[in-house]
């Protein structure tokens, strides 16, 4: 879903069990990482132990998970083993994050961010500013088959003229969000699109038409809210929106020209270039749009031409202009600003390797299956199970694949099409994922877009609603598709 070849065969992912752990032994260790995260969160506005708070209370609850798993009769092989895959599985993530890095900072430099927003001020109206781009996002989205690639893209973008606008910026990120998620579900492009109906046992046409069910509906009622939304907040106006265009206009050399260099990695995405290529290129490309259109901005910042994009590629750039909001806009971390989310998502490997390594996301999983005594609880059992593994696993393959596996026999066995399964962990895991700060997929947008996990995630209607609207269906019936009796019989 994030990005195309992020794990190259997740169906096979190996799922530890663990016939001495029990299930209430398996939830201590959530238990505990839930409460230091909980108050590292609201009671110590995220600097409980510094700077990388978060990362220490994931290992901490890795220590946790272990010491369980050693009254169990875990081995510390098995333990990390699991971590080590885990940690293999990220690889291209934490490149691809270390490349949008340099991206952010070398399309600043070369005027291309700039670009963006000077023609987006123009070009989006504030009153259907949300709406718009809950659209924009879904296109790229479906055309490239990756949320992380339009958050890359248009998303940076649409938050800075949003921004420029005076709309909050975790309004616009929910947009872009809503968008992005919605594009990546409907995508026969998308790695996690064909990674559920495999998991499932269904064809990938047949689960994109059955997910349209339910995906449909949540989407256009995004799109009201944000219509609404974008009726109703309250912006800078014409008058402080042409003082914006000037400054812009003054600070660099804007031109049309400067799009050539995201269009030539959407291009390279549509043409299945593997992403850390794509990326590779976008990032030399705006370096030498830099040098050509942009030679004032790297005097500025470097006494070289060499110096400023290497600047610009890994550390901190900010141009300063004679507005303090574009000075905010425009700056960039480069690639030593991702280090905190990459950090963050090693230290949740970790934790997740540890707990799958000692049968605890398989023990919570099974006692889930348990509760399902209905259609009803089968499919709100599913939806807790893909939730819940988001948040512990921090990992949404994981939450598509664990229950996948552990709940197809189930859907079988109540004489429901492997549809209803592809479908429901779609609306569960793929789309949730996002909403959880330690999660690759949370962790990676609000690093790429700027904007804090918890101040977006009220925002991203599409994302919250996807499982409520599921549930929806199961509880009256609507569209739930049963086997036949032929494949019942043969299956």
């Amino acid at each position: 879903m994030e990005n195309q070849n992020l794990r190259p065969h997740p169906e096979n992912e190996h799922i530890v069990d663990n016939v001495e752990l029990n299930i209430w032994e398996a939830l201590i260790p959530v238990i505990i990482l839930m409460s230091l995260l909980a108050y590292n969160i609201f009671f110590a506005d995220g600097e409980w132990f510094g700077e990388y708070s978060n990362q220490l209370i994931l290992l901490i609850g890795g220590v946790v998970a272990a010491i369980v798993g050693f009254f169990n009769k875990s081995t510390v092989a098995i333990m990390m083993a699991e971590v080590y895959e885990n940690l293999k599985s990220v690889f291209v993530p934490i490149m691809i994050l270390f490349l949008v890095g340099a991206l952010a900072g070398t399309w600043l430099i070369s005027g291309v961010i700039p670009a963006m927003v000077y023609y987006g001020l123009q070009v989006l109206s504030p009153s259907f500013f949300l709406p718009a781009s809950v659209i924009i996002a879904s296109i790229i989205s479906i055309a490239t088959g990756s949320s992380w690639t339009t958050s890359a893209t248009v998303g940076i973008a649409l938050v800075g003229i949003g921004t420029a606008l005076g709309i909050s910026p975790g309004m616009v990120a929910g947009a872009v969000i809503s968008g992005a998620y919605f594009g990546d579900k409907m995508s026969p492009l998308s790695d996690t699109t064909n990674l559920a109906p495999a998991m499932a046992g269904t064809d990938l046409f047949t689960h994109i038409r059955y997910m349209a069910f339910t995906t449909v509906p949540t989407y256009v009622i995004t799109l009201i809210v944000f219509s609404i939304l974008s009726a109703t907040v309250e912006t800078h106006g014409n008058a402080d929106v042409s003082g914006l265009l000037a400054t812009i206009d003054a600070t660099f050399n804007i031109n049309p020209w400067l799009f050539i260099v995201p269009g030539l990695v959407i291009v390279l995405i549509l043409l299945k270039t593997k992403p850390l290529l794509a990326l590779g290129i976008g990032v030399i490309s705006a370096a030498i749009f830099a040098i050509v259109f942009q030679p004032q901005i790297l005097n500025a910042i470097s006494s070289s031409n060499f110096g400023a994009i290497v600047n610009s590629i890994f550390t901190d750039t900010s141009i300063k202009t004679d507005n303090e909001q574009l000075n905010d806009l425009f700056t960039s971390g480069g690639m030593e600003g991702m280090l905190w989310t990459i950090f963050l998502i090693l230290c949740a490997m970790v934790f997740g390797g540890i707990m799958d390594g000692i049968g605890a996301l398989a023990r919570i999983t099974k006692s889930l299956l348990k509760l399902a005594h209905s259609i009803f609880g089968l499919f709100a059992s599913t939806v807790l199970s893909c939730l819940g593994l988001n948040i512990i696993a921090s990992d949404q393959y994981l939450a598509l694949v664990i229950p996948g596996k552990m709940f197809k026999q189930a859907y079988h066995d109540r004489g429901l099409a492997p549809e209803n399964l592809s479908r429901t962990l779609e609306d569960s895991g793929t789309v949730t994922s996002v909403l959880v700060p330690w999660n690759t997929c949370g962790a990676y947008q609000s690093s790429v877009l700027g904007v804090d996990t918890l101040h977006y995630a009220g925002y991203a209607i599409f994302n919250w609603l996807s499982p409520i609207m599921t549930l929806i269906f199961a509880a009256f019936s609507i569209k739930i598709r049963q086997l036949s009796e032929t494949k019942r019989a043969t299956a």
